[in-house]
């Protein structure tokens, strides 16, 4: 069993939901991604997304695209992120690592070798947006030979015929996005995500996280009434950011800005 599958799993026995923070891989910093993923789990995530920063995040709104160019910045790549991860497995063997990026970096390392090289550092999953069901078998096909799963978008209008087309190619969990826009925008309308929801779990068994709507402890515990998992990226990315532009100490800053997850945590466990 994945972690991914066994994280779910866990979870469900519990009674309780997956908290999935994300953050971008170098923002703040390279030297504090590694305490920050570490501090997530602290303050109560159950799998983590890490961001591969990518020149073109088009699927980012302004919180987190500039989080991206900040990343790059500091010379953020691939192959320093998989180090990251490395890093954070020497301490923690438990807690399922999720890559989310776009496809040119991948590509540009190869599938073979970048699924072998997630493999070795402790990746359990892969999101990768610019990549449709129709184009994602030969990704797949290298990821299923080290068991990563390949985690699959769906969007509010996403058609029933392609929903069955992407739960037949998802493993892991299916992440579904709340809101029609990039990230950070909009408000949550948590009546369709209930629909859309029950559209999804006809074709698949998969857990279901729901994110790119989720601001704070109230919307967390909206969205974990319906589905199994709550994923936070634009409030997190942006409260590290507040801290650095305060200039906080590293501890300071952990504390912090990691704080939105503690009281999602509280509000999610009391539904």
């Amino acid at each position: 069993m994945s972690r991914i599958a066994g994280c779910f799993e866990k979870l469900q026995q519990q009674g309780r939901k997956a908290l999935i923070p994300y953050i971008v891989a170098g923002d703040p910093s390279q030297e504090l991604t590694v305490p920050l993923m570490h501090k997530l789990v602290e303050q109560g995530a159950n799998i983590i997304e890490i961001g591969v920063p990518f020149s073109d995040p088009m699927a980012e709104g302004p919180v987190i695209q500039l989080a991206h160019e900040r990343a790059l910045e500091s010379h953020t790549g691939l192959r320093g992120i998989l180090a990251m991860v490395t890093t954070f497995r020497e301490t923690n063997n438990d807690t399922p690592v999720v890559l989310m990026g776009y496809a040119n970096p991948v590509e540009h390392m190869g599938y073979q070798a970048f699924a072998s090289a997630a493999h070795e550092a402790g990746v359990d999953g892969v999101l990768t947006v610019d990549i449709p069901p129709e184009e994602a078998t030969p990704l797949n096909t290298e990821l299923k030979k080290f068991a990563i799963d390949h985690i699959f978008l769906i969007a509010p209008t996403t058609d029933e015929q392609r929903i069955k087309q992407i739960a037949a190619l998802a493993t892991g969990f299916v992440y579904f996005v709340s809101l029609k826009g990039v990230t950070g925008a909009g408000h949550l309308d948590t009546a369709m995500v209930e629909r859309k929801l029950t559209q999804i779990k006809a074709h698949t068994s998969l857990p279901i996280g729901v994110g790119f709507g989720i601001k704070d402890a109230d919307t967390a515990a909206a969205i974990a009434k319906l589905a199994e998992g709550v994923v936070v990226g634009s409030a997190l990315v942006d409260a590290v950011h507040q801290q650095v532009q305060k200039n906080t100490d590293e501890q300071t800053l952990l504390n912090t800005a990691t704080q939105i997850i503690a009281d999602m945590r509280l509000a999610i466990d009391a539904v």
